[in-house]
């Protein structure tokens, strides 16, 4: 659609912005919850279903600590009660 043909759609068929994925939203959610920015958290809350959310986060949990446990020669399990403060299993 050209920006002069713009004006001749009315506003209810014009496409709106991209909806934000699950992966976005947890993105943002985990890092605004370390940054403690409660204005970023409610949005991200916001973008996707709760149940989405959790996955993404989860997903996004994973995908880090495989990354540090990587990163730092350790196991999953090591890296993941380390940064829970757990005592090593």
């Amino acid at each position: 659609m050209l920006v002069s043909d713009r004006a001749a759609v009315p506003a209810a068929e014009r496409p709106t912005a991209r909806p934000h994925n699950i992966f976005e939203a947890a993105a943002t959610y985990v890092s605004a919850c370390a940054e403690d920015d409660q204005q970023r958290i409610d949005e991200a809350a916001g973008w996707v279903s709760p149940e989405a959310l959790s996955f993404g986060v989860s997903e996004l949990a994973c995908r880090a600590v495989i990354a540090l446990a990587r990163e730092r020669d350790e196991s999953p399990q090591t890296v993941a009660r380390g940064l829970l403060g757990l005592p090593a299993a």
